[in-house]
This record gives C-alpha cells, structure tokens and sequence, in this order.
C-alpha cells in the first residue's frame, strides 16, 4: 500500500507540474488563460489516450516495468520544464508529464487488486486516494515555495531530484510490486480481449469519472486566479487555499475508508458526498463568504469529495470482470484524464471574460450531474 501510495502521490504532484506557475508563464512569455488551460488539455489528452491503451499493456506485461518507465518520463519532463524558454517548451512539459501519467491507475489497482487482501482493499484505496491529494498538496507548496527564493527553474530541477528518489525507493522494494500478467488462452474468442466494453456499467463509469473531474479541473486550474481576481488574495495565500483543498480531500480519503469497509452500497455513499460537494461549491459561487470564507468552503468541498474517493473505487472494482482490471481501470480513467483536457478550455474561455463566479457554479453543475452518474453505476452494477 506505501509504495503504491508513494507512486500515486507522484503521479498527482505531476498534474500540477505546470499550473502554479501559470501567473509566472502568463507574465513571462505573454500568455492568456486559454494559452494556460490548453496546455492542460495537452497533458491530459495525452494522459487520457495512453491510459485506455496501457491498460491492455499491464494485463499483458504486468504493472512493475510500466510503473517505472511512467516515473522515468516524470523526471525527463521536469528536466525540460527547467529548460523551456517558451510556450513550445511548456507543451513538451505538458506531453512527457501526460504520457508519464497514463498508465498510473492500471498500475496502481492491478497492483493493489493482486497483492492487497479483499478485506483490506477499502483501506488500500484509501490510502491510493489519500496520497494522490498529498502529492496535489505538496506540488504547489513545493514548486512555488522553491520558485520564490530560487526561481522557477530551480524549483523544476528540485522536482527531477524528487522523481529520481522516488525512482529508487521503488526499484529498491521492487519485488512487493510484481504482478502476474493476464494469461490469454490460446482458445479464447476473437475480441475477448475487447468484450468489456460492450458493458454499459463501464460506460456509466467513463461518464462518472468525466463529470466529477470536470469540477476537479477548475479547482486546480483556476481555484487561486478566481481568489485573487474575485477577492484580492495574493498568489501564496490563493496557493495555500488549492493546498488546503487537497489536505482536506486526503482527510477525507481517510475518513471515507472506513465508510467504504462498511457500506456495501458504494455508489449511494459517493452520490451523497458528490452532492455536499456541489452544494458547497454553489455557495461559494456567489461570493457572499468573502475572501476567508470561500477559502474554508472550498477545503471543505475537498473533503466532502474526499470521502466519497475509497466508495467510488470500490464501485469501480465491482462493475470489473474478472480478469480485466487493468483495461478496465484503464479505460473508465480516462473519463478522468478527457474531464481534465476538456474543462480547462471551457473555463478557461470563462475566465479570459471575467465569469469567475460562473466558472465555480459550472463546477458545481458538472459535479452534480456526476452524482447521476454514481447512481446509474450502482443500479447497473446490482444488475448485472
């Protein structure tokens, strides 16, 4: 669980290898906001088409060697960023970054289905969760901490030293990673391979994972620019908000592993979270909190959305055929890796108009409808 935890963790800090330094980017090589949510796109396009793929390459090769070829394209990407001179040198950041986190979540749960016992697993993602916000709220803190005394490409080279640590510690414990690939019968079917897609629960999956993270995205993307436009605060204090948003979502995670273990119905737990995170959104849509209060609502939105995270893997897990965990996780997140491409660009033409308050309520509207979508998971999952 740690070390899939650890490898996680550094998938997520990677989301936000670029996005603290948009303000820095914008000012520096005369960029806008749809500049800066386009090479989000890029990232998660990447991210998102190699993710479908690479799960047929762990059921086949197992997860261990594409596991460490993902952390060695983190460390090229952060190695170019401290190099990039300008936007074209941001999209080749953007391109190894995406294709280092592709195959992250095949890896991650083929790992865990294999080597975690069944009454252990609601803890085991848990934890897959809980690291993934800690590595979202260590990237900010980390990069922009570092930039403001050393520079931002400073701050890039510290990030290659971090995925080169990781690097070893993972090839170190190497032998609590191994998988066993997917055997495939000699005599087996032509397009069995393929025979899970045809499930509509993975679809309803695809669609849950899209809508969620389209309101995932605008937090991330632009949760500190509509503070500081909206309400005045400054880049650190912005940035510590998106920290905060994390830290309570990994509290959440946590919290949310117990309620896992002891709720059998997974997708009525993640609609009831999805829900209160919505809700809490909505409000600080309106800016009446103010400046205090929208940042103690957005990391409250954190952990509500943090709870239902252990629930909402488990539902994954048991709309899975046996024998597919790789392609399946593979392809239902990419929903996650197409929400990610997709939102920056919507929102981010909000933003170039000055609709911040529109840009929150549309998070909360996609978020809501991501509640649907949970409760169509776990209707067809007692169907089937």
């Amino acid at each position: 669980m740690g070390l899939v935890g650890l490898a996680h963790a550094t998938s997520h800090f990677s989301h936000l290898l670029l996005a603290p330094f948009f303000p820095i980017f914008m000012a520096e090589f005369g960029l806008s906001f749809s500049d800066m949510g386009l090479l989000m796109s890029i990232f998660f396009v990447v991210s998102g088409s190699g993710q479908a793929l690479s799960g047929f390459v762990v059921d086949r090769l197992g997860a261990r060697p594409v596991l460490f070829g993902a952390v060695g394209l983190f460390l090229a990407a952060a190695l170019v960023g401290s190099m990039a001179s300008g936007y074209a040198g941001l999209v080749v950041v953007a391109i190894l970054a995406g294709a280092g986190n592709a195959p992250f979540h095949p890896v991650d749960f083929t790992i865990l289905n294999q080597r975690v016992s069944a009454p252990r697993l609601g803890h085991a993602f848990s934890v897959h969760g809980l690291t993934g916000n800690l590595g979202w709220a260590m990237a900010p803190v980390f990069l922009v901490g570092i930039s403001s005394f050393a520079g931002w490409r400073t701050a890039y080279l510290a990030a290659a030293g971090l995925y080169l640590c990781v690097l070893g510690v993972l090839f170190w414990q190497r032998d609590k990673l191994l998988t066993q690939p997917v055997i495939r019968l000699p005599d087996a079917p032509k397009g069995s391979d393929v025979a899970f897609l045809k499930l509509p629960v993975v679809w309803w999956c695809f669609g849950f994972f899209f809508l969620s993270t389209m309101t995932l995205a605008v937090v991330q993307s632009f949760g500190p620019s509509i503070l500081k436009a909206v309400h005045g605060a400054s880049l650190e204090l912005a940035t510590l908000t998106l920290t905060a948003y994390m830290l309570c979502g990994a509290f959440g995670m946590l919290v949310g592993g117990f309620v896992a273990t002891q709720r059998a119905q997974s997708a009525q737990t993640v609609a009831w979270a999805m829900g209160a995170g919505a809700i809490l959104l909505l409000i600080c849509a309106t800016g009446l909190l103010g400046a205090v209060g929208t940042m103690v609502g957005l990391a409250l939105t954190g952990f509500a959305v943090g709870i239902g995270g252990p629930s909402r893997d488990m539902m994954i897990k048991r709309a899975t055929p046996k024998g597919a965990t790789g392609r399946v996780y593979g392809t239902v997140y990419a929903g996650l890796d197409l929400g990610f491409a997709v939102s920056p660009v919507l929102f981010g033409a909000f933003m170039d108009r000055g609709m911040y308050a529109a840009t929150l309520a549309g998070a909360a509207i996609f978020l809501l409808l991501a509640v649907v979508a949970a409760v169509g998971v776990g209707s067809r999952t007692l169907a089937q």
